[in-house]
Protein backbone atom coordinates (compact mmCIF):
# COMPACT_ATOMS: atom_id res chain seq x y z
CA UNK A 1 0.00 0.00 0.00
CA UNK A 2 1.61 3.14 -0.77
CA UNK A 3 1.40 6.46 1.37
CA UNK A 4 1.01 10.09 -0.15
CA UNK A 5 0.72 13.29 1.49
CA UNK A 6 -2.64 15.09 1.48
CA UNK A 7 -0.89 18.05 -0.38
CA UNK A 8 0.29 15.72 -3.29
CA UNK A 9 -2.65 14.01 -3.68
CA UNK A 10 -4.92 16.57 -4.05
CA UNK A 11 -1.87 17.89 -6.74
CA UNK A 12 -2.31 14.12 -8.50
CA UNK A 13 -5.40 13.25 -7.97
CA UNK A 14 -6.15 12.13 -11.63
CA UNK A 15 -2.69 9.76 -11.64
CA UNK A 16 -3.48 8.04 -8.18
CA UNK A 17 -7.47 7.69 -9.67
CA UNK A 18 -5.87 5.92 -12.34
CA UNK A 19 -3.71 3.63 -9.58
CA UNK A 20 -6.80 2.92 -7.45
CA UNK A 21 -8.44 2.03 -10.56
CA UNK A 22 -5.75 -0.66 -11.76
CA UNK A 23 -6.37 -2.44 -8.01
CA UNK A 24 -4.01 -0.42 -5.66
CA UNK A 25 -4.86 1.18 -2.48
CA UNK A 26 -3.41 4.29 -1.63
CA UNK A 27 -3.30 6.03 2.17
CA UNK A 28 -3.93 9.82 2.56
CA UNK A 29 -1.51 10.99 5.27
CA UNK A 30 -1.89 14.87 6.87
CA UNK A 31 1.61 15.85 9.02
CA UNK A 32 2.00 11.97 8.85
CA UNK A 33 -0.91 10.33 10.20
CA UNK A 34 -3.51 8.57 8.30
CA UNK A 35 -6.29 10.37 7.40
CA UNK A 36 -8.43 8.50 4.36
CA UNK A 37 -7.54 5.55 1.72
CA UNK A 38 -8.62 5.17 -1.70
CA UNK A 39 -9.78 1.93 -2.70
CA UNK A 40 -11.08 0.41 -5.69
CA UNK A 41 -15.27 0.32 -6.10
CA UNK A 42 -16.15 -2.80 -5.42
CA UNK A 43 -18.79 -4.47 -7.60
CA UNK A 44 -22.01 -4.74 -6.64
CA UNK A 45 -23.40 -8.16 -6.72
CA UNK A 46 -27.01 -7.52 -8.61
CA UNK A 47 -27.89 -11.16 -7.90
CA UNK A 48 -27.41 -10.65 -3.93
CA UNK A 49 -29.24 -7.19 -4.02
CA UNK A 50 -32.63 -8.76 -5.95
CA UNK A 51 -32.35 -11.90 -3.38
CA UNK A 52 -32.31 -9.39 -0.87
CA UNK A 53 -35.62 -7.61 -1.93
CA UNK A 54 -36.95 -10.27 -2.64
CA UNK A 55 -36.63 -12.14 0.89
CA UNK A 56 -37.88 -8.38 2.47
CA UNK A 57 -40.96 -8.86 0.35
CA UNK A 58 -41.53 -12.57 1.64
CA UNK A 59 -41.46 -11.10 5.05
CA UNK A 60 -43.76 -8.40 4.46
CA UNK A 61 -46.74 -10.84 3.49
CA UNK A 62 -46.38 -12.33 6.55
CA UNK A 63 -46.30 -9.41 8.92
CA UNK A 64 -49.74 -7.76 8.87
CA UNK A 65 -50.71 -4.77 11.37
CA UNK A 66 -54.11 -6.82 11.66
CA UNK A 67 -56.73 -3.69 11.00
CA UNK A 68 -54.34 -1.16 12.68
CA UNK A 69 -53.21 1.96 10.82
CA UNK A 70 -49.66 3.20 11.93
CA UNK A 71 -50.95 6.44 12.66
CA UNK A 72 -52.79 4.09 15.15
CA UNK A 73 -49.44 2.94 16.50
CA UNK A 74 -48.09 6.29 16.57
CA UNK A 75 -50.62 7.75 19.04
CA UNK A 76 -50.40 4.12 21.10
CA UNK A 77 -46.58 4.25 21.13
CA UNK A 78 -46.84 8.24 22.67
CA UNK A 79 -49.33 7.14 25.50
CA UNK A 80 -45.84 5.45 27.44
Amino acid sequence: MQEIGAYEAKTHLPRLLDLVERGERITITRHGKRVACLVPASEVDRDKVDAAIAKIKKIRQNNTLDGLSIRELIEEGRRF
